[in-house]
């Protein structure tokens, strides 16, 4: 009795578990429904996962945004503390341009995830080959970016201590 008690949650289990995996791919559908029509819960998980998406590809956009404005705004910033504390014409500005370097390359990867996300969900293929311009534009601004900030340290490699990243001079060699 023991054992058929368990062989029975086990179907009703397995029951419900493929129940749930037809209806979000679509193979079940509802009673008095067109065949070929989506179910109804396929419609909501569809629509949630595309809302999703967009919200977390304006969530990145925004995060780029604020990457190259606080950049922005801390390099101003030490360049006007480097005019007012240092001798005249000696602000350092190599750090600053590197600084200000490294931060613009992490939005460009943030810019570049948010356009993956908006065309993840049903994308056209318009929407691809826009996609595949724009990765290619960003992707040879990023190495042409990375390669400078290199070139820069391996010129004077006291710029990385300063700037406070140490470690990129390493992980820029490694790559």
């Amino acid at each position: 009795m023991i054992s058929t008690a368990m062989s029975t949650k086990r179907r009703m289990a397995a029951a419900v578990v493929i129940g749930l995996l037809c209806l979000l791919t679509g193979t079940a559908h509802a009673q008095g429904a067109t065949v070929g029509a989506a179910p109804p819960l396929q419609g909501v998980v569809e629509g949630f996962v595309k809302n999703l998406t967009v919200y977390l590809a304006r969530f990145v956009e925004a995060a780029a945004a604020l990457v190259i404005g606080i950049a922005s705004i801390r390099g101003i910033a030490s360049y006007f503390i480097g005019m007012v504390r240092g001798p005249f014409g000696a602000v350092p500005k190599e750090e600053i341009r590197l600084s200000l370097g490294r931060s613009l390359a992490l939005a460009l990867e943030f810019e570049l995830g948010a356009d993956i996300l908006n065309t993840a969900v049903a994308p056209t293929w318009n929407q691809i080959g826009l996609l595949a311009a724009i990765a290619v534009l960003r992707t040879g601004l990023n190495y042409f970016l990375e390669r400078e900030l290199r070139n820069a340290e391996q010129r004077d490699p006291s710029v990385a201590t300063a700037t406070g990243d140490a470690g990129t001079a390493e992980s820029g060699a490694e790559k």
